[in-house]
């Protein structure tokens, strides 16, 4: 792929994160001009000095129209707790500031609801009463498949209706009265506050890529085997992006091409300022990473990251950028240019 080095870039977009083997979970990047930031959202005390939360405990009240006024997916048949999946419209007031979309049910009315199963926290829930707290700890690293939305702004509108079946995977309304025989007409909920506490759903920051040295591939390790729509950054220190999955082929075109720039940009600055170092016939022409395949005995080929320099009349082979001028002389190859026969392989 050709990357053409143009102005430095910025950008800002939702993509997934697969980190190790966990299930890949929605995150925010953003490119600034020497650095890319990986974000996750938490749900943050804004009073005073900002803080996160651990765990919340939460008093609501059932209405005899929209009850709860919240629904529910996952459960321990997918190794999660249950969390709040929809917000209704019309409690979002009451609910400001108290409970979020991603927040985890963690207890209910003093029972440890963590391992249950999707059907057996619904059950708790209807069969709570008119009043029932809520602890509840925002998580964030939510898989994708719960496909939850990522702002209250896609909150549910009440209903006095429900199915009798729920699903992990689907929305279950948590709108009952409590007892199949109560028509009380019960008050609208009430939300107990933390006095001088304020609570906000924010974009927190997860990992920072700087970019400067740092390298990036759409290839599994050591493998000429590409990903579809994904790719990961590796810092000049080692630490890595995790596996970023774009939403389609054309957005992770657009990443790659934003993060070249942006690492081309900050490499022709660095040269500039190492160059001031050298004469005039060992000025550095180009520096980068590439891929390296050898042969294995036990493997068709392997590929490995080296750092190459074109130097005066030199080109240096590093297992690392060099960062000063003792670095230099530490290459783990040098090849006179002049006795160099290169040749470009077209891929098979």
């Amino acid at each position: 792929m050709d990357f053409r080095t143009a102005c430095e870039e910025t950008k800002t977009g939702i993509c997934l994160l697969q980190d190790g083997n966990q299930e890949p979970f929605k995150v925010r990047l953003h490119l600034a001009k020497d650095i890319l930031m990986i974000q996750e959202q938490d749900v943050v005390c804004v009073s005073g000095e900002p803080f996160y939360s651990g765990e919340r405990t939460v008093t609501i009240r059932r209405q005899t129209v929209g009850g709860f006024g919240l629904s529910i997916k996952g459960g321990a048949e997918h190794n999660i707790p249950v969390v709040i999946s929809k917000i209704s419209k019309d409690q979002r007031a009451e609910l400001s500031g108290l409970l979020f979309i991603g927040d985890a049910i963690l207890q209910i009315n003093g029972i440890n609801v963590k391992k249950c199963r999707h059907e057996e926290v619904v059950q708790v829930l209807r069969n709570a009463g008119e009043e029932v707290t809520l602890t509840v700890s925002f998580l964030k690293r939510a898989p994708a498949f719960l496909k939850l939305p990522l702002n209250e702004d896609c909150a549910c509108a009440p209903s006095d209706q429900s199915s009798g079946t729920s699903s992990p995977l689907c929305d279950s309304g948590l709108h009952l009265n409590y007892h199949p025989n109560n028509t009380d007409t019960l008050s609208c909920s009430s939300w107990p506050t933390s006095p001088g506490l304020k609570w906000e759903k924010r974009w927190c920051d997860l990992r920072l890529i700087p970019l400067l040295h740092s390298r990036f591939s759409q290839y599994v390790p050591g493998t000429d085997l590409s990903r579809q729509n994904a790719f990961q950054v590796i810092a000049v220190d080692g630490v890595c992006s995790g596996i970023i999955q774009c939403l389609s082929a054309e957005d992770c075109v657009d990443w790659l091409q934003a993060i070249a720039t942006n690492i081309s940009n900050l490499t022709k600055h660095n040269i500039k300022k190492i160059n001031r170092n050298f004469p005039v016939n060992q000025q550095i022409v180009y520096m980068g990473w590439c891929e390296a395949r050898e042969q294995d005995p036990l493997q068709d080929c392997v590929y490995s990251p080296v750092f190459l320099a074109l130097r005066g009349s030199c080109l240096y082979k590093f297992l690392a950028p060099p960062v000063t001028t003792w670095d230099w002389t530490r290459a783990e190859k040098t090849f006179s240019v002049y006795e160099i026969m290169c040749k470009i392989l077209k891929p098979v």
